[in-house]
């Protein structure tokens, strides 16, 4: 079961994010692909823990850089969008592959006021996470592991595992009782 904590996000917070907007939109996302030290040294400046040789593409979405650490040599690809309510962990040569979805908050549909649930997401050191998998809110992704694209992950993956979802046995089985359909009962 995941832990998701209540969470209020202060004044202070906002204002933050705000700053970093102006500075995500006017001096991040308008640069070069190959200008990740700008990148990183901008990240650091807002708060990032980040090791050496780290890459961020300049489409890469970081909502709070003082939520994200990357150890060295990991990489937070083009489009991925790292929604870090909560701390967002990359380990040592960590990739997260483009178009991914990081989403580390959620809401508590069963109070009427829906506060506002978060959760850390953590990555092991060489896993790799595909193009276009969304990862939930307090899921920790084992070292070594591969998530395959289009892949939703909820739960906690143990290490060096290879997780893809299995929509073609979906596919599969509704062809087959499809053939089954006797043609007169239509």
């Amino acid at each position: 079961m995941i832990d998701l904590k209540r969470s209020h996000l202060s004044f202070t917070n906002k204002l933050g994010r705000l700053v970093w907007q102006v500075f995500y939109l006017l001096a991040f996302r308008p640069t070069p692909i190959f200008l990740h030290s700008w990148r990183t040294f901008l990240l650091r400046v807002f708060g990032a823990s980040l090791g050496s040789g780290v890459h961020v593409y300049p489409s890469a979405k970081i909502w709070a850089p003082w939520n994200l650490v990357m150890g060295s040599g990991s990489c937070l690809a083009s489009n991925v969008d790292c929604y870090n309510v909560a701390t967002v962990t990359l380990g040592e040569g960590a990739t997260v592959s483009q178009y991914c979805y990081l989403c580390t908050a959620s809401r508590d549909y069963r109070d009427p006021s829906l506060p506002l649930l978060t959760a850390p997401i953590t990555l092991g050191a060489k896993a790799w996470v595909a193009a276009d998998v969304y990862i939930g809110p307090g899921v920790i992704i084992g070292q070594g592991c591969v998530v395959a694209a289009r892949t939703s992950l909820v739960n906690d993956v143990p290490a060096g595992f290879i997780i893809r979802q299995r929509f073609d046995l979906v596919a599969e089985s509704i062809v087959r009782k499809l053939k089954r359909i006797d043609k007169s009962d239509i």
